[in-house]
């Protein structure tokens, strides 16, 4: 029950991708090195989850969560700057069992902070930047137009660095 409950929920991450607009299309902000590690945090359920993210280039990451499993998911990612912020910018393509994704909301964007051995992770809402933006335009106005709405990202997810 737990493995298909498990499936359920990373089915959902892959198809519930929020976005089909990217903001970056030539990754050109280097990468911050603090995040490069893998990371993890506890859940309140006990579950153990784990973020890898490791250096594709000097602009890119590749993202693996929840890293180490056979239903991990893979984002390249980089770093956009704009409206006084900087972002991160998910294209999650596959899974672990080989899998690519079908959808064309494959982008997600997250605010991070890192602070010693932690670093905390916050999506953009989608229920404040809509998912039909049309372009890259578009997204980064809306994102502009509501920098300083408290409700921009999703709960944070706080993960502790793996020694």
């Amino acid at each position: 029950m737990k493995k298909i409950m498990l499936i359920g929920i990373l089915s959902l991450l892959i198809a519930g991708c929020d976005y089909k607009v990217s903001l970056v299309d030539n990754p050109n902000i280097d990468i911050d090195k603090s995040v490069i590690g893998l990371w993890q945090r506890t859940k309140s359920s006990g579950q153990t989850e784990q973020l890898l993210i490791l250096p594709l280039s000097g602009q890119e990451y590749m993202v693996s969560f929840p890293a180490g499993t056979k239903n991990a998911i893979f984002a390249r990612a980089c770093l956009w700057r704009g409206s006084g912020m900087v972002l991160v910018q998910l294209d999650w393509f596959g899974t672990a069992r080989g899998k690519l994704t079908e959808d064309t909301r494959t982008f997600q964007y997250a605010a991070y902070a890192v602070d010693k051995d932690s670093i905390t992770v916050r999506l953009l809402n989608p229920q404040v930047i809509p998912k039909d933006v049309s372009s890259a335009k578009a997204l980064a106005k809306a994102i502009a137009d509501n920098k300083e709405n408290p409700n921009l990202f999703r709960d944070a997810m706080v993960f502790q660095k793996v020694k």
